[in-house]
């Protein structure tokens, strides 16, 4: 093949690579979800200070958003951890 041949460790080398950018780019939902949890509580803090005898009312319908927000957080952080220590075990594994 002349030299362009794809060594074994060429191969693993890429995949790491392409591995590492996969659990950078899961990461990125976390500023997301920081936006999310942001917009949320603030979204309950305007009409509270309007009208204060909405606090009860509306403090339910914050709390469900935020923790809607932070699972999304939660799952985005799950997946970069799986994949960089899942795929990880198994290229170990393949050697």
């Amino acid at each position: 093949m002349g030299g362009k041949e794809l060594t074994r460790q060429k191969l693993i080398d890429m995949l790491e690579g392409a591995k590492l950018i996969g659990a950078g780019a899961a990461t990125i939902a976390l500023a997301g979800a920081a936006a999310g949890i942001g917009n949320a509580l603030s979204s309950s803090i305007h009409p509270v200070a309007r009208n204060p005898s909405l606090a009860k009312q509306l403090s339910g319908h914050a709390i469900l958003g935020f923790a809607l927000t932070e699972a999304i957080a939660l799952s985005a952080s799950m997946m970069a951890f799986l994949i960089s220590s899942v795929f990880r075990w198994s290229w170990e594994k393949m050697e």
